[in-house]
């Protein structure tokens, strides 16, 4: 597979990995590792969730879109972690097909939960507010309703059943050898 100069892009459910897999992902590419939400957070000069309060998940969402085509302009090689909506609005998902190569960081939602700290769900404008009972059963059907949209990804990775390392393994496999 030819990604020489195409980004790497890493879709999946809020607090699946993106960024933690997108850190060790960039570092053995040699790669600068972009952020969607960092970008419209230092556009904004305000938070995610902020942006979400006081402007609304439509603009929140055209300033990720705004941010993906920033990351494509840029016309390099980088590993680019976006947020869980991104791949779902519009046509950014095919988007993202046509620029670079996708990935899709697929989690159990009871491990997802496991794994967000009590300051990963405060940030996450869309989990604020839920309580402990509630969060499983709301983060099934909100994977249910985006998984059409991950499932173009390029390539899966089931991360429920492998370490973070392994993960990290297949990925760079797939990318050297399309396999």
């Amino acid at each position: 597979m030819d990604t020489t100069v195409k980004p790497l892009f890493l879709v999946g459910y809020m607090g699946c990995g993106k960024s933690s897999l997108g850190r060790r992902l960039a570092r053995r590419l040699g790669v600068a590792l972009v952020d969607t939400d960092t970008l419209v957070e230092q556009q904004e000069g305000a938070s995610v969730a902020d942006v979400f309060r006081y402007e609304g998940e439509e603009r929140f969402r055209e300033l990720e879109r705004e941010a993906l085509e920033r990351i494509v302009a840029r016309g390099e090689r980088v590993v680019a972690s976006t947020g869980g909506g991104l791949p779902v609005w519009r046509d950014n998902m095919a988007r993202m097909n046509e620029t670079g190569a996708t990935v899709y960081l697929r989690r159990a939602a009871e491990q997802i939960a496991a794994r967000l700290t009590p300051y990963g769900r405060q940030k996450r404008p869309r989990l604020r507010g839920l309580s402990d009972e509630e969060l499983v059963p709301f983060m099934r059907r909100d994977m249910a309703a985006r998984e059409p949209y991950y499932a173009q990804a390029q390539l899966t990775v089931d991360c429920t059943v492998m370490a973070d390392d392994e993960v990290v393994v297949r990925i760079l496999k797939w990318l050297e050898h399309g396999e």
